[in-house]
C-alpha cells in the first residue's frame, strides 16, 4: 500500500510539472492580446439619459443648451479642425459629467466608472475653458470619495460604490490637489465663491497632502503600488511619483496663500520628493522605474509644464522617449514595457506629449500631435481612446481623460497655463 500510494504520489508530482511546464509555455508565446475593435462611436443624450452613439455615426450640431454652456465658456483652438475637436471634446464631457459631479470614463461597460485621476483632468479643462462652476461640481464629488486615510479607489460606480477588489491608486492624492490648486488660482480669490468653494475642498486637500507626506520613505519616493497602467508592480513608477509631486507642490501654495502653517510640511515634502525623483529616476534618465531596465513611460511628461517648472533634463527625457514611444502610426505607447498591443497607440499618452510640448514652448511638435489626434477622432467626431496600427479608431470613444488632455493641451497653446511653485 505505502509503495503504490508513493508511485501515485511522484506520477501527480510529474502530471502537476508537466501542466506547469504547458501553461507556462504557452502564457510565454500567447503575447499580448490584440487590440479590439472600436466599441462606440460617442455618446448623445442628455445627462439623464445617455445614448451609445453607433461606430459610423455623422457628426450632430450642438443643441441649443450646448450651445450657449460652449459661448459662455471658451472652445481653444485656432485651425477649423482643432476648433471641432475642443467643441466635440467639451461637448462630451459636459455628457459624461453627471448631475452629482461624477465623470465617467466613458458610457461602456467597466468605462462608465469614475476614476479619481480622470475626474481631476477634467475638472482642470473645465477651468481652462472657462467654465469653473463645472469644475467646482467635479471636484466637491472627488473630495467626498476619499477615504479617511487621505487616498482614493482605484474607481467608483457612479453610485460611489467601488467596483472590484483592484488595489488603490496612489497617484489620485496628487492628481486631485493639483486639480484643486488649478480652479483656484484662476479665480477670484476674494470672491465669496471663491473662498466658500476652497474652504468646501480643503479637508481633502489637506488629508491628501499629509497622507503623501507621511508615506515617503527614506528614499524620498513613495512606496510602490499600481499606477495609470492599472497593473501590479513591486516598484514605484513615475506614473505614480510625478502627480504626487505637483499634488504636494499645489498644496503647499495653497496652504501660503490661505495662511496655512502646514505650508511648511508640505513644502518640505516636496523638496523631499523632488529630490528623490531627480536622484533616483533622474539617475536613468527618468524611466518608468529607478532602475536601467525600467524602460520609458509616457508619465515622463507629467515632470514638466503643466505641472512643474522647466527642467533642461526632464526635456532631454521627454524627447528620447518620444522618440522611443511614437508608432508607425503617429500616435504613443504608454511605455516602453507595455504588456497590450505594441502597435497600437494611446490617445491620453499622446494628449499628455502634446500637453508638455504646448506648455514648454514647442508649438510645432505639439500642433503634430493635435492634428493626428483629431484627424483619428471616430465619425461623430469623439476622440477614443486608442488608434489601432492601421489608423482606425479603436476601444470606446468619447474617453473623458483624453478629451481633458486634448482641452489642456489647446489652451496651452493659446496661453501660459500655470504650475505649481517649487
Amino acid at each position: 500500500m505505502h509503495g503504490r500510494a508513493r508511485r501515485i504520489g511522484i506520477s501527480t508530482a510529474i502530471l502537476l510539472l508537466c501542466t506547469l511546464l504547458v501553461s507556462t509555455l504557452t502564457s510565454a508565446t500567447k503575447g499580448p492580446r490584440p487590440t479590439g475593435p472600436l466599441l462606440m462611436g460617442g455618446v448623445a443624450g442628455d445627462p439623464g439619459a445617455l445614448q451609445i452613439v453607433p461606430t459610423d455615426a455623422p457628426a450632430r450640431p450642438p443643441t441649443a443648451a450646448e450651445r450657449a454652456w460652449l459661448d459662455a465658456g471658451h472652445v481653444p483652438g485656432d485651425t477649423a479642425a482643432r476648433r471641432d475637436m475642443a467643441e466635440r471634446a467639451l461637448r462630451d464631457l459636459r455628457l459624461l459629467t453627471r448631475p452629482d459631479g461624477a465623470v465617467t470614463a466613458s458610457w461602456h461597460s467597466f468605462w462608465s466608472n469614475v476614476w479619481p485621476r480622470d475626474g481631476s483632468w477634467v475638472a482642470a479643462a473645465y477651468t481652462a475653458t472657462g467654465h469653473p462652476d463645472d469644475a467646482l461640481l467635479v471636484l466637491r464629488h472627488l473630495a467626498g470619495l476619499q477615504r479617511a486615510d487621505g487616498t482614493w479607489e482605484a474607481r467608483y460606480t457612479v453610485e460611489g460604490i467601488v467596483p472590484d477588489r483592484r488595489r488603490a491608486q496612489q497617484d489620485g492624492s496628487g492628481w486631485m490637489p493639483w486639480a484643486v490648486w488649478f480652479w483656484y488660482v484662476a479665480q477670484d480669490p476674494n470672491a465669496p465663491a471663491t473662498r466658500a468653494g476652497l474652504a468646501e475642498l480643503w479637508p481633502a486637500v489637506r488629508a491628501a497632502a499629509d497622507h503623501v507626506a507621511g508615506s515617503l520613505q527614506r528614499s524620498g519616493l513613495p512606496p510602490a503600488g499600481p499606477d495609470y497602467w492599472e497593473t501590479r508592480t513591486d516598484q514605484i513608477t513615475l506614473g505614480t511619483a510625478a502627480p504626487l509631486l505637483a499634488g504636494l507642490r499645489a498644496s503647499a501654495d495653497l496652504a501660503r496663500r490661505m495662511g496655512d502653517p502646514a505650508a511648511t510640511r508640505w513644502s518640505a515634502a516636496a523638496s523631499r520628493l523632488d529630490t528623490g525623483i531627480r536622484t533616483w529616476f533622474g539617475a536613468y534618465g527618468y524611466q518608468r522605474t529607478p532602475s536601467s531596465s525600467g524602460g520609458e513611460d509616457s508619465a515622463v511628461t507629467w515632470l514638466g509644464p503643466p505641472f512643474a517648472g522647466p527642467d533642461a533634463k526632464v526635456d532631454s527625457a521627454v524627447r528620447r522617449t518620444a522618440d522611443r514611444l511614437t508608432l508607425p502610426n503617429g500616435g504613443v505607447l504608454p511605455g516602453l514595457d507595455w504588456a497590450g498591443d505594441p502597435s497600437t497607440a494611446w490617445t491620453p499618452e499622446t494628449a499628455s506629449f502634446a500637453l508638455y510640448d504646448a506648455a514648454s514652448g514647442h508649438p510645432a511638435a505639439a500642433a503634430r500631435r493635435l492634428d493626428w489626434l483629431a484627424a483619428h477622432r471616430t465619425a461623430y467626431g469623439s476622440l477614443p481612446e486608442k488608434v489601432a496600427a492601421d489608423g482606425t479608431p479603436a476601444s470606446v470613444a468619447p474617453l473623458a481623460w483624453t478629451g481633458a488632455a486634448v482641452l489642456l493641451a489647446l489652451v496651452a497653446t493659446e496661453r501660459a497655463l500655470p504650475a505649481p511653485a517649487v
